[in-house]
């Protein structure tokens, strides 16, 4: 009885991490393909943004594959692509006329798509070569921007960023 049990439990235990691998963060069935459909017929700019915000993901995911692969040309090409879309999504919610910090629908996803994307990119970083980086830090660089942009608008009482660093003593 104790052994069956043993063994019961070696085996979900081991089965777990097979299971869990193939667990993802987003529906599987979201094609660059289906994206770009759903946004041609979309009206809403929140739900323009949004899928706006998972074709530029998916485009990341290729640059971080061509990245692996050895394609640095490719991989600099998809972050720039990740990059316009990033700031086209944030451009259809700045252009919505919608406050923010009243209504943040939209600008908190927002907000959170481009945190997970800028650890995806540091993790980017530190597996490319050093020579390679260049790009890479651009990227990270400028999506730091935008994201500076999109929390001053959900929180415009709070000082920017580069606003909050203490001065230095002049003597």
């Amino acid at each position: 009885m104790v052994w069956r049990t043993l063994l019961v439990m070696g085996l979900l235990l081991a089965g777990a991490p097979v299971a869990l691998a193939g667990a993802s963060s987003g529906p599987s069935s979201e094609t660059e393909e289906r994206l770009v459909a759903r946004l041609q017929k979309e009206t809403d700019p929140i739900k323009k943004s949004k899928c706006v915000t998972r074709l530029a993901r998916i485009k990341l995911q290729q640059a971080i594959e061509a990245y692996e692969h050895g394609n640095i040309e490719q991989g600099v090409q998809l972050a720039r692509a990740y990059l316009g879309r990033v700031k086209d999504s944030w451009q259809l919610l700045k252009s919505c006329g919608r406050n923010a910090a009243r209504d943040p629908r939209g600008f908190k996803e927002l907000d959170i798509e481009l945190r997970e994307d800028a650890r995806f990119i540091d993790d980017l970083k530190r597996r490319v070569s050093f020579f390679d980086r260049g790009p890479i830090e651009q990227t990270g660089k400028e999506l730091e921007g935008v994201r500076a942009e999109v929390l001053q608008a959900l929180f415009p009482a709070a000082r920017a960023p580069e606003a909050a660093k203490p001065v230095g003593k002049t003597d």
